[in-house]
């Protein structure tokens, strides 16, 4: 059996099984919360305290990189910052043992593009993985990172998941990779 990587899905992929592997990324692929990291380990947790109360978590996360650019912090020091967060090394060997098995490795999770790009291209496994579903992040031409819902939280048709935040549903993610092709989950131990 593979290292990292459970029987079935070891066998599943051995023999060309389509198998395919969804990661969350927040307390999953790095052992922390990606925006508590940031916010803590740069130094504005007491304008995050401050603001919580007043913002739904997206509009917050946005407002947090702009007042960290405004405190003098580039989206390089959070590339830095974010290189620095914990990743358990099982989980690396899953990730890169699962993805020379053939399985199609995929994220869905409610951090940001620009947070997750930059850890797993820091541990060289950005390119195991096929698709990122998660919320856009961009650097504007100011040099401040910017980050936006997956889902438009104002739509006039929200996901309706009760399960998960209204800027990102993970259930309905998943369920549209179910639809474009046949997908199975495997639970991945550590």
């Amino acid at each position: 059996m593979a290292a990292g990587v459970d029987g079935d899905t070891a066998a599943a992929a051995a023999a060309g099984g389509g198998v395919v592997v969804v990661f969350d990324f927040d307390r999953t692929i790095i052992e922390w919360d990606s925006d508590d990291w940031v916010i803590t380990k740069l130094g504005a947790s007491d304008a995050f305290r401050r603001l919580r109360p007043t913002m739904r978590w997206n509009p917050l996360m946005d407002r947090m990189m702009v007042e960290l650019h405004a405190q003098g912090r580039s989206a390089d020091d959070i590339r830095d910052c974010l290189k620095s967060a914990p990743l358990d090394a099982h989980v690396l060997s899953a990730i890169t043992t699962a993805s020379a098995l053939g399985c199609d490795l995929r994220v869905a999770s409610d951090a940001n593009a620009f947070f997750i790009e930059t850890v797993l291209e820091h541990h060289g496994v950005l390119g195991c993985f096929s698709e990122i579903s998660t919320n856009p992040a961009r650097v504007d031409g100011n040099g401040r990172l910017r980050i936006s819902p997956f889902h438009d939280p104002d739509d006039s048709s929200p996901h309706g998941c009760s399960l998960c935040p209204e800027n990102m549903c993970k259930v309905w993610t998943v369920g549209h990779q179910q639809i474009d092709r046949s997908v199975h989950i495997f639970h991945v131990s550590l």
